[in-house]
C-alpha cells in the first residue's frame, strides 16, 4: 500500500463555504493545509481572517497556523489528501446538479500523484462518488483507481448558525474505497474530531447514511405541515396542539414551517433521483416533498385572504417580509423557501419589500434578483410577514413590528415567534 501516513498528511480543502472553511481551519491546526476556492473575493476576506458566513471566528482562522488560502489550483499540488466540500444543489426541475462536484474533480485530477487520497464531503446519492467522480479523477490524472490513488467519503454534518454543534464535537462518519484507505480516512478525521468517528464498510453506506439523515427530517416536518393545514381548517392553533402533545415523553419535537436550506430541502431529491434511476418509485419521500414545497404558496394565499377580509387591496399593496435566510440567526440564502412566499405574492401584483439584517444585499441580488431593504419604514405596509425567527425580530415583539404596518395591516407569523393573541394568524 502506498497510502500516506497521518503523520505526513498534507491536506487541501476544495471549496471554502459553510462546510469547507471550518474543516480547513481544523485541519490547519494539525496539518499543513491549503484552502482553495474559485472566488477571489472569498479568498481575499479569508486572508484577512474575515468570514462572511459567520461560521468561523477570525481568531480561529488566525490560530490555524498551518493554513493558507488560494484561488490557484497549482498551489495545492504538493498535497497528498484532497477534501472536496463543494455544494450539490438542485436544478430547476429538482434534479441533482453535480456540476460543482464534477468541476472540483476535474480540478483535483491533474494534481494527483501516486498514493494520494481524495475525500468527498458533498451530499450525493448512493454510488455517485465511485460512479461519477472516480472516472473523472482517472481521466484527468491518468492514474488507476485503487492502485495509484484512493477515494473516501465522509459526509458533512455542518448546521449553519448552530453555536452548540460544531465540527469537532459532531461524530464523523467515514469510509474509503479499500479497507486500508478507509482506515486512513478514519484516522485522519480522528485527529480533528473530538466526538469520535464512525467507520462504515463502504462508501455507498456512508453516502446513503448522509442522504437519509435529512430525508427523515423532511418527512417528519411534512407530516406536521400537513397537520397545520388541517388544524387551520378546523380553527385550531397548531402550536398549542404541539405543545400539548409534547408533554408525552416520546413525542417527536417537529414544527411546521418552510423547509429550505442546503440539506433538508435538497437531500430527498438526491435519494429519489437514484431510486427512480433503478426503477424504484418512492412514495412517502416524494409525498413529503410535495407538501413542503407548497408551503410558501400556502402562506402567501393565507396572507392575501386575511387582507381581502379586511378590504385591503392586494394588487399594488406593499408587503413587508421579515427574513430571507433559510433559518434563524444565519446569513445562508441557499434554497431558502421564503422566496416561494415572495414569488407567490408577486403573482398577485403586490410590491414585496424584504428586510433581513443577517443577509448580504449583494448576494440576495445575485441569487434572487432583488435587493433587501436597509430598514423597514414605519406605517408603510399593508401586511407584515414574520418569515424567519432571527433574535432581532424576537426582541422587537409584536408591538414594535406592528408599527411597520399601516392602519388595519395584517401581521402573519410563519415561525410562531410571537404569542398567538398578538398576531392575526400563524402557520
Amino acid at each position: 500500500m502506498n497510502l500516506p501516513d497521518t503523520d505526513n498528511a498534507r491536506v487541501a480543502v476544495v471549496g471554502l463555504g459553510y462546510v469547507g472553511l471550518p474543516l480547513a481551519v481544523e485541519f490547519g491546526r494539525y496539518f499543513p493545509t491549503v484552502g482553495f476556492d474559485i472566488k477571489q473575493r472569498r479568498i481575499a476576506e479569508l486572508r484577512e481572517n474575515r468570514d462572511s458566513t459567520r461560521e468561523v471566528d477570525g481568531k480561529d482562522i488566525e490560530a490555524a497556523e498551518q493554513l493558507r488560502f488560494t484561488a490557484d489550483p497549482d498551489e495545492m499540488s504538493d498535497s497528498n489528501v484532497y477534501v472536496i466540500t463543494v455544494p450539490t444543489p438542485l436544478d430547476q426541475y429538482n434534479q441533482p446538479d453535480l456540476t460543482p462536484l464534477q468541476s472540483a474533480s476535474e480540478t483535483v485530477g491533474p494534481l494527483l500523484s501516486d498514493g494520494d487520497v481524495v475525500v468527498y464531503e458533498s451530499t450525493v446519492f448512493p454510488g455517485a462518488t465511485e460512479e461519477i467522480c472516480v472516472p473523472i479523477l482517472e481521466q484527468y490524472s491518468g492514474l488507476r483507481f485503487n492502485r495509484d490513488f484512493y477515494v473516501g467519503y465522509s459526509p458533512e454534518r455542518i448546521n449553519p448558525g448552530d453555536d452548540e454543534h460544531r465540527l469537532p464535537n459532531i461524530v464523523k462518519v467515514t469510509s474509503g474505497s479499500t479497507p486500508e484507505s478507509a482506515q486512513f480516512v478514519d484516522d485522519l478525521y480522528g485527529e480533528i474530531i473530538d466526538a469520535g468517528t464512525h467507520k462504515t464498510t463502504s462508501i455507498r453506506v456512508a453516502e446513503a447514511a448522509k442522504v437519509i439523515e435529512n430525508t427523515q427530517r423532511d418527512v417528519n416536518i411534512a407530516l406536521i405541515n400537513e397537520l397545520a393545514l388541517l388544524f387551520n381548517e378546523l380553527g385550531i392553533d397548531t402550536a398549542e396542539v404541539l405543545e400539548a402533545a409534547g408533554t408525552k415523553w416520546n413525542f417527536l419535537n417537529f414544527h411546521p414551517g418552510l423547509v429550505g436550506g442546503h440539506c433538508i430541502g435538497v437531500d430527498p431529491y438526491y435519494l429519489t433521483h437514484k431510486a427512480e434511476a433503478i426503477g424504484f418509485h418512492p412514495e412517502m419521500i416524494l409525498a413529503g416533498r410535495r407538501i413542503n414545497d407548497n408551503m410558501g404558496q400556502y402562506v402567501a394565499r393565507q396572507v392575501t385572504k386575511l387582507m381581502t377580509q379586511r378590504r385591503l387591496h392586494v394588487v399594488d399593496s406593499d408587503i413587508l417580509v421579515m427574513g430571507l435566510a433559510f433559518k434563524a440567526n444565519c446569513p445562508d440564502l441557499r434554497n431558502t423557501k421564503v422566496i416561494d412566499v415572495i414569488r407567490e405574492l408577486e403573482t398577485y401584483h403586490a410590491h414585496v419589500h424584504v428586510y433581513d439584517p443577517w443577509v448580504d444585499t449583494e448576494e440576495a441580488l445575485e441569487e434572487y434578483g432583488f435587493e433587501t431593504i436597509d430598514e423597514p419604514q414605519q406605517g408603510a405596509y399593508d401586511a407584515v410577514i414574520l418569515a424567519v425567527g432571527h433574535d432581532e425580530f424576537r426582541q422587537m415583539g409584536a408591538e414594535e413590528i406592528r408599527q411597520f404596518g399601516a392602519e388595519n395591516a395584517v401581521l402573519y407569523d410563519i415561525k410562531s415567534v410571537l404569542p398567538i393573541d398578538e398576531v392575526d394568524d400563524r402557520l
